[in-house]
């Protein structure tokens, strides 16, 4: 996604705009649009955004080092997309604002939130219906507690998933994020139960994944990973959002259906440890002396 600057004028001025491209040998063709907003935005614009409104000022677009632009902007608050001319190409860039009065400057992104939990719990009934077959299959590879590494659900995903197109998401890397993920006790295992939800939510990422990959069946593009994750429960800034492109995009710029449930578990166990973190850290500070008392009960009973 683009960035977006959100400037606020408390008074009409004529500022000056200018782009630069941090990259000499290769230059893109660059400029940016200006979009009048009807109030203060806090977070990144909807692309419903861009559907009501039109850009009010657009810069020329060209390859050279800067593109500048001369305006005049009345009281209010507008949104500044500096863009490149043609679609999925990056560059560095520094955008600079002129102006003779005070203005107000601020890069829009998303607060991290997590807006459903991605892991959907297997209803009632499924023990009946279409799992018989999978349950089966686990309880072979099960210990004797009926529980299994990610080596065992690698082998079992793959026994078990119909094409390989979801087999995808049956790597070993795969499988110890799903395993980590769900480990509840710390044992590096997980149970039946949790076998059954991860295969229910397998099947819900797939639609939200086909959804989003239109053009081409099987892949993502990696701009589109973002309403995805939405879709899935996730909101993440823009800074995450590169981080996951850059560990699970493929040579071409896609994303298999592994990739994206690994992005999804990755993010379903970081929200869990921040959540975690949030809850305990005010005990930690506030009620000190009773976190002591019972670290003194437990070192007692051992």
């Amino acid at each position: 996604m683009n960035p977006q600057i959100q400037l606020i004028l408390n008074e009409s001025d004529t500022v000056v705009i200018s782009l630069n491209q941090h990259s000499i040998m290769e230059p893109k063709v660059i400029g940016f649009s200006i979009y009048k907003m009807p109030k203060f935005l806090t977070e990144t614009a909807s692309p419903a955004f861009f559907k009501k409104i039109k850009s009010a000022i657009n810069s020329q677009y060209t390859n050279s080092r800067q593109v500048s632009h001369r305006c005049q902007l009345e009281t209010g608050a507008y949104l500044v997309m500096p863009t490149t001319f043609e679609p999925r190409e990056e560059a560095n860039f520094s955008l600079r604002v002129f102006s003779n009065k005070p203005l107000k400057m601020k890069v829009l992104d998303y607060a991290p939130q997590m807006l459903k939990a991605a892991l959907i719990k297997a209803p009632p009934g499924v023990e009946s219906s279409s799992f018989a077959q999978y349950e089966a299959v686990f309880l072979q590879l099960a210990d004797e507690h009926r529980t299994i590494d990610a080596f065992e659900l690698q082998e079992l995903l793959d026994a078990c998933l119909p094409n390989d197109y979801i087999k995808s998401c049956a790597s070993i890397d795969t499988c110890r994020q799903i395993v980590l993920s769900m480990d509840k006790n710390g044992t590096g295992r997980i149970s039946l139960s949790d076998f059954k939800d991860l295969m229910c939510s397998l099947k819900h990422w797939q639609l939200v994944f086909k959804t989003h990959a239109r053009e081409k069946m099987g892949v993502l593009r990696a701009e589109r990973l973002r309403d995805a994750l939405r879709e899935v429960g996730f909101v993440v800034p823009e800074r995450v959002l590169a981080l996951l492109v850059l560990r699970y995009m493929r040579k071409d710029g896609m994303l298999r259906f592994g990739d994206f449930v690994s992005a999804v578990m990755h993010l379903h166990r970081a929200f869990m440890v921040e959540m975690r973190f949030d809850v305990l850290t005010p005990l930690y500070e506030d009620k000190q002396e009773i976190w002591i008392i019972q670290l003194r009960k437990r070192k007692n009973i051992g």
